[in-house]
């Protein structure tokens, strides 16, 4: 089954050091506010999931978070985590690494949407 979030070689990488650095970690796909849309890097448990969160999967064996109402929005594609040069958002973990997560998207092939759909994952 296609996956609805997947993440860079170089995502993964920043990842590994991540959770060497700080432990078990989450992502929460911003939604706004501060940070724009980033996909934000936190320690696990830092950031309080609830009922209107949707996890999307898993990324380097990190669950990947996104709230309903952007996930409505997006639900029709794929977000690929990449990681650029930069300064990323000011709660995400990455930011003192000089890197920051970025969020790319794909649209689903229909193949792809009517499987996910079958599987009650839309």
């Amino acid at each position: 089954m296609v996956e609805r979030v997947t993440a860079t070689d170089a995502a993964l990488d920043l990842i590994e050091k991540l959770r060497e650095k700080h432990g078990p970690l989450m992502f929460h796909q911003s939604g706004g506010c501060c940070d724009g849309s980033s996909p934000m890097c936190y320690q696990e448990g830092d950031l309080l999931i609830g009922s209107q969160d949707v996890l999307l999967g898993e990324i380097g064996q990190t669950p990947f978070y996104i709230n309903k109402k952007q996930y409505d929005y997006w639900k029709h594609t794929q977000l690929i985590i990449d990681v650029v040069d930069g300064r990323g958002g000011m709660f995400s973990l990455e930011g003192v690494e000089g890197k920051r997560f970025l969020s790319r998207s794909r649209a689903f092939t229909d193949e792809e949407y009517q499987e996910l759909k079958a599987a009650n994952q839309v």
